[in-house]
This record gives structure tokens, sequence and C-alpha cells, in this order.
């Protein structure tokens, strides 16, 4: 779902722009005026990419779910 949020914090000089694409990645950048946050939101828009998932990370994952179901001490040194 796509949605962003400009924000400008009490005694900044800078607005903060969060960035929400249609894959549920969030981007966040810093700009002067609204217009550059503006602008940096459809630029998110635009170009989204799905993120590719790491097979490797996740197998990590599971396996020290298992370990920890098993009673298993995690080391993964």
């Amino acid at each position: 779902m796509r949605k962003y949020n400009i924000v400008k914090y009490k005694n900044n000089t800078h607005y903060t722009v969060n960035v929400t694409d249609s894959y549920g990645q969030e981007h966040t950048s810093f700009f002067v005026t609204k217009q550059e946050c503006s602008k940096y939101v459809y630029e998110v828009w635009q170009s989204e990419v799905k993120k590719e998932v790491c097979l490797l990370n996740n197998a990590i994952l599971n396996c020290i779910e298992l370990d920890k179901k098993r009673g298993v001490e995690v080391n993964l040194d």
C-alpha cells in the first residue's frame, strides 16, 4: 500500500519525507522544501522495484527457529 508522510520538526531546517511503496518497502530522505519532498515521493513510486529475497538469510533464520524449538542454544560463531 502506497503512503507518504512529510514532516518538519520544530527548530529543524529540513523536511523529513517517509515513503512506502506498493511492495511495503520504506524510503526516507530530507529536503529543504515541500516541493522537493513531493518530487521525491513521485520518483520513489515511479521507480518501484521489489527487492530480492535472500534465500540464504531465510534458511538460516528457519534453522535458528528450529533449534530454539528443540531447546538447542543458538550460536552463530
